[in-house]
């Protein structure tokens, strides 16, 4: 008997979804960094074995959204839960501000709903319970399972039981799959992670990473990418004085796609100024925020 399907990642900013699928996979698919709102896009992660295959969908944290931006990425949640047979939503045990009520008209009819309640190694024995016990009167799931991410605490519980709910049938994509996206998306986000752990305040939300040119040899990676952003205030801040950000995000960038691609690296950045982008339907698709 083996068994297949599709489970929707969800969660707020910063509970840790990301960290969760890395965990899972036990390799760093999604960038994960302190800041919120560091997922933008959907990813899929593909776990498999003889007798089962979970295809995970890594979704951005829900927000209110305050650009067309943020609209595109919370379609991208509604497009996973379509998709999903189970929804697991990752659940901070130190939340004390998650909106149920909006989340319940979020999830759609019959879909089974597990909850992952993380950052456990953070409280205690005691508010865990209390939790897990709130969470089941509140929601009504069909499990919750106490885990830390970070500490990779509980994952094999929490595979064990979405394998439990998950229908019969065969495979999605083939065992030795690991994500449907390509290498040149991945260094895109590698850039994106790097500049969300080197700079500060509005500016990393305010940038925007395209592969321009991606070109594979059997020893060499060649890639051309612009970073784009609103203003030429936030640009002198990527570039920095003398050109010495850049090359420090360039340096750090190029270290982590050479890990990923087992590759020597050629990086080139660019800085480009596209005003207002986040609201810009047009540069929304050329960015790729489309299903």
């Amino acid at each position: 008997m083996h068994k297949a399907g599709f489970i929707a990642i969800i969660g707020k900013p910063n509970a840790g979804k990301s960290t969760l699928l890395n965990t899972l996979l036990g390799q760093e698919l999604s960038i994960v960094t302190p800041k919120a709102q560091t997922t933008r896009h959907r990813i899929r992660g593909v776990l498999s074995n003889e007798n089962y295959q979970l295809v995970f969908s890594d979704t951005p944290g829900i927000i209110t959204p305050g650009y067309k931006l943020h609209q595109r990425m919370m379609s991208f949640v509604q497009s996973a839960f379509s998709d999903a047979d189970i929804i697991l939503l990752v659940y901070d045990i130190n939340d004390k501000g998650f909106d149920f009520d909006k989340f319940k008209l979020m999830l759609p009819a019959g879909k089974k709903l597990i909850i992952a309640l993380n950052k456990i190694d953070l409280s205690n024995q005691q508010d865990v319970e209390h939790t897990v016990a709130f969470l089941n009167q509140k929601l009504k799931p069909e499990a919750v399972i106490p885990i830390s991410a970070t500490e990779r605490f509980g994952g094999e519980v929490l595979i064990h039981t979405l394998v439990k709910y998950l229908p019969e049938g065969p495979p999605n994509f083939e065992r030795e799959v690991l994500t449907d996206r390509k290498e040149r998306f991945f260094a895109a986000e590698i850039i994106r992670e790097k500049i969300f752990l080197q700079f500060e305040k509005e500016v990393p939300y305010s940038i925007e990473v395209a592969i321009e040119e991606y070109k594979e040899s059997p020893s060499l990676v060649k890639i051309r990418s612009f970073i784009f952003v609103e203003r030429e205030s936030q640009k002198s801040i990527i570039l920095g004085k003398n050109g010495i950000a850049i090359k420090r995000l360039g340096m750090e960038a190029r270290k982590k796609i050479e890990e990923m691609t087992g590759k020597k690296v050629f990086l080139e950045l660019t800085v480009k100024i596209r005003g207002d982008w986040r609201n810009d339907e047009q540069q929304l698709n050329n960015f790729g925020y489309r299903e």
